[in-house]
């Protein structure tokens, strides 16, 4: 009949429009999940070539091979207040955790000694946290590191004031000391203090390294940085300085990784680098002459702070800007013993990913109105 025929098209064309719906729906999730992972995916694509080596860099891997430090072992007065010379001493360390820290935060240093620097040994491998200070600029500041160094061993100080314009002569001193006092640390990771680490995540991920000792320099690489050109600002680089357009490619200074054998041939380099340079991109510049190209991961966080979810903490590295109340709880739940399930890691990461990326938008817009305030209050 005419009826059952017309009912048999409709049924039809409502198969098809569900279909259609769904194809919808799918390629919507598809996008989705593009959007949010495959920019990071790709970067890890494109940021993990080598570039060929040369004569120069055989020279440079030769010199680092020879190195001899024993002058500053003999002497480590002449280079550091505090230097805890016996610290590596006939010991295998896996990683080696160097915290840059600002001498008056001893409140964040015991923190960390009591969450995630506390940690001593990850599937058996040795891991050893130690903090790095320039000079106070009052003489009871040094008097209170000097207790606390005296308690807990874990305090490197140089002889320099500890300043914003000084962080390069810190990366100096940090490597200076871990080639001299550490040669037996297969990993130097650089961290600052506001960061969170997830150390179990972060020793399985270079456990995947240990064959490529002599080519590990790895973080979250910032590609094509702009040099600052403006006289006005801090951090103004002139073209004598760096004539280049772009910076090389190098790793965010909160938090990256060297073998000790990168760390050695750094060393070689130090000397023919401008340190007028922001501290990160110093080693990025020093990293390009060796011949070595960063390794970037996504897991780092750079300067982003992370939202913190459970399951999302248990797969990334780090974490910026973590707050002293938000530290303890993560560092409890990382180590409680539960997994996480596909879907609660999933879910984890979909929804840090989100609010990190709206808690970027939100500063982003909150450092324009500032802009704009001062632009139209001049």
């Amino acid at each position: 009949s005419v009826l059952h025929i017309v009912s048999q098209h409709l049924s039809k064309q409502g198969r098809k429009l569900r279909t259609h719906q769904w194809c919808f729906i799918l390629f919507n999730v598809v996008l989705f999940h593009a959007l949010l992972f495959g920019a990071e995916f790709m970067e890890e694509y494109f940021l993990h070539s080598l570039p060929p080596v040369n004569m120069k860099v055989l020279e440079i891997k030769d010199k680092a091979r020879k190195l001899n430090m024993e002058s500053i072992r003999s002497i480590p007065s002449k280079y550091y207040i505090l230097s805890q010379p016996e610290v590596c001493k006939e010991k295998s360390i896996f990683l080696l955790s160097l915290v840059f820290s600002s001498p008056e935060n001893r409140t964040r240093r015991d923190l960390i000694r009591k969450t995630w620097g506390n940690v001593t040994s990850v599937q058996g491998h040795t891991i050893l946290t130690l903090f790095v200070l320039g000079m106070p600029v009052l003489v009871t500041t040094q008097k209170e590191i000097d207790k606390e160094s005296h308690k807990n061993n874990d305090i490197i100080e140089g002889l320099f004031l500890d300043s914003s314009e000084n962080q390069t002569l810190k990366i100096i001193e940090m490597t200076q000391w871990a080639v001299s006092f550490c040669p037996n640390a297969l990993f130097i990771l650089k961290v600052d203090e506001e960061m969170f680490v997830n150390l179990p995540t972060l020793v399985a991920y270079l456990l995947n390294l240990k064959e490529h000792l002599e080519d590990i320099y790895v973080g979250r690489v910032i590609h094509h940085d702009i040099p600052n050109r403006d006289p006005n600002s801090q951090g103004f680089v002139s073209l004598s300085e760096y004539p280049e357009t772009y910076y090389p490619d190098y790793c965010s200074g909160e938090a990256f990784i060297m073998s000790q054998n990168v760390a050695r041939m750094m060393y070689v380099v130090f000397k023919e680098v401008s340190t007028m340079v922001p501290a990160d991109v110093f080693v990025g510049i020093c990293a390009k002459t060796i011949g070595l190209k960063p390794i970037h991961s996504s897991k780092f966080s750079g300067k982003r702070h992370v939202r913190y979810n459970r399951c999302c903490y248990k797969f990334i590295f780090t974490s910026s800007e973590i707050i002293d109340a938000e530290m303890p709880l993560a560092w409890k739940e990382l180590n409680d013993g539960k997994d996480c399930s596909l879907f609660e890691t999933y879910y984890g990461l979909i929804s840090c990913k989100l609010l990190t990326y709206l808690d970027s938008f939100k500063h982003f817009r909150m450092g324009t109105i500032k802009n704009n305030a001062m632009y139209f209050g001049d």
